[in-house]
């Protein structure tokens, strides 16, 4: 518990200190007319009140991410605390922030036109066909999560098994959401989510507190804990840990979402709380969650909460059954009915249910504002917002199909969807360090992050048994070499624009 205490106090100093100085070196400018205001459409540009704007833009980027993600990352053990504290701070909340100012400095333009302008037009259509694949796997796979815990709540309760009507019930909101004014259902129902989960990771905060368990420690070691509670991860910590946590430490399904709220936003100087802000946040809820999920597994924590039945039932299984007892959606259920109680628990589940469901929907969101953007297809017209939404609806349906013909499927859709999240993060550093070095300002504070996330995508994409599963030294040799490339051509990328500088008088002619 002293690690999580720690981490918790160094978060907010991060916001408060680090924050300040990420904001000092983009440089808001409170005179500049917002987008929202300069560009109003009453669809997607809309101003509104900045408590708002946090609250969406906070849902929109938490999603399952920071509490399956978190518990997930725990099975590795402590080291778990140091990359959300690390990543969160360092990383994703820098990551959100300059790439949410860059969207609302350049009129709200979404990520593919960011990657685009500063990497180049062939790194913009590839980045667009990315972040739309993206998306379209976020919308399903943030179907299936909160339709599998609101069935098995209701399962638990006596009620009837039905899958696939929560699926449907769920969908259907999607489609809704995705077609409407964002100030209809996305700004009227997300406060409400919000008051949810906060309230969610400040009740299983404070029984934290109560009980001040004995958990393993970040001094006692960083190594892979998951053989002592009979998961035997076959990956190894790095980098598999970064990709399993990805939204609570860095989440490149970020900087897709902060254009939605850079649409909407009143004013430049609002972005730290509302960016740098919702990141840590959200690093808050992932930080909870891992510490809850350290007392389950390691301090045997589910023989407290499960009933004796359940534990008959799991206790000597093979270690796929010992997995699936240790599985996320499982953990929030038991932990939140047996620590709040019934009531407390409804509305705890609630949070944790509106978690994915407010990011599913606003994923899709997404993924119609880059197309049309990309196609220069007008969003007034619903005819021309249903048009370019349908593709992408039907691309998630396949998607929730072969899910539901695939059970156990979660886990290894949780990989290929961390991994493509961190790869896409990969992009956006790249892009704002270019941004930083063209305005002449501080790029190392994401030319750090960059290169660290180059060399955790293109490792994790070698050794992995999901991937091409080489050995590990192979892998590892790779990925070094892949951010080596990265650096020395962001270098004499750079050296080049400085020479060219100096060749060039103050009205842009070259001299000899």
């Amino acid at each position: 518990m002293v690690t999580f205490l720690v981490s918790l106090i160094l978060l907010i100093f991060g916001y408060i200190f680090y924050g300040k100085f990420v904001e000092k070196v983009f440089g808001p400018e409170d005179k500049r007319v917002a987008p929202a205001i300069r560009k109003a459409d009453g669809v997607d540009y809309i101003a509104m009140p900045t408590w708002k704007v946090f609250m969406i833009q906070f849902l929109n980027i938490a999603g399952t991410g920071p509490i399956f993600g978190a518990i997930m990352g725990m099975w590795f053990g402590p080291s778990a605390y140091l990359w959300i504290v690390l990543g969160c701070i360092f990383a994703g909340a820098t990551h959100d922030y300059l790439s949410g100012m860059i969207s609302i400095r350049k009129g709200g333009i979404g990520l593919p036109d960011i990657v685009g302008q500063y990497l180049g037009k062939s790194m913009r259509k590839v980045m667009l066909c990315f972040a739309v694949l993206l998306l379209v796997l976020v919308g399903a796979v943030f179907v299936s999560a909160p339709a599998s815990l609101i069935n098995n709540m209701i399962v638990a309760e006596g009620g009837f098994d039905n899958m696939l009507l929560w699926i449907c019930v769920i969908f259907a909101y999607y489609v809704i959401a995705t077609m409407l004014p964002v100030d209809k259902i996305i700004g009227k129902i997300y406060p409400v989510f919000a008051v949810s989960l906060i309230f969610m990771a400040l009740a299983l905060m404070v029984v934290l507190f109560m009980k001040w368990p004995t958990l393993p420690e970040v001094w006692d070691g960083l190594d892979n804990m998951g053989p002592q509670i009979g998961i035997a991860n076959p990956e190894p910590v790095f980098p598999a840990l970064f990709i399993t946590i990805a939204c609570g430490a860095i989440s490149g399904f970020h900087a897709t979402q902060s254009p939605l709220m850079a649409r909407c936003m009143k004013s430049e100087k609002l972005g730290r709380p509302v960016f740098y802000g919702s990141m840590i946040t959200e690093g808050i809820v992932a930080l909870i969650w891992a510490t809850v999920s350290s007392w389950f597994f390691y301090a045997e924590g589910w023989r407290e909460v499960c009933s004796p039945d359940v534990i008959a039932q799991y206790m000597g299984q093979s270690e796929k059954t010992i997995t699936q007892f240790f599985a996320a959606p499982k953990v929030v259920m038991t932990v939140c009915e047996g620590w709040l109680g019934l009531a407390g628990g409804i509305l705890a589940i609630l949070g944790v249910v509106a978690a994915p469901i407010t990011s599913g929907d606003t994923a899709l969101r997404s993924g119609r504002l880059i197309v049309a953007d990309a196609m220069h297809v007008d969003q007034k017209p619903i005819l021309k917002r249903l048009m370019v939404s349908a593709p992408l609806f039907a691309a998630a349906i396949a998607i929730l199909v072969w899910q539901m013909d695939n059970p156990d499927s979660f886990n290894t859709i949780w990989k290929y969807f961390g991994w493509a999240n961190q790869t896409l993060s990969v992009f956006t550093l790249w892009a704002i360090t270019v941004y930083l070095a063209l305005k002449r300002k501080f790029y190392i504070i994401t030319l750090i992050p960059a290169i660290f996330m180059t060399s955790v995508c293109a490792i994790f994409l070698c050794v992995s048994k999901d991937t091409l599963g080489m050995s590990a030294e192979y892998g590892y040799a790779i990925g070094v070499v892949v951010a080596i490339i990265c650096t020395v051509n962001f270098f004499v990328w750079h050296s080049r624009k400085f020479v060219t500088e100096l060749r060039t008088n103050k009205y842009g002619e070259r001299i000899r």
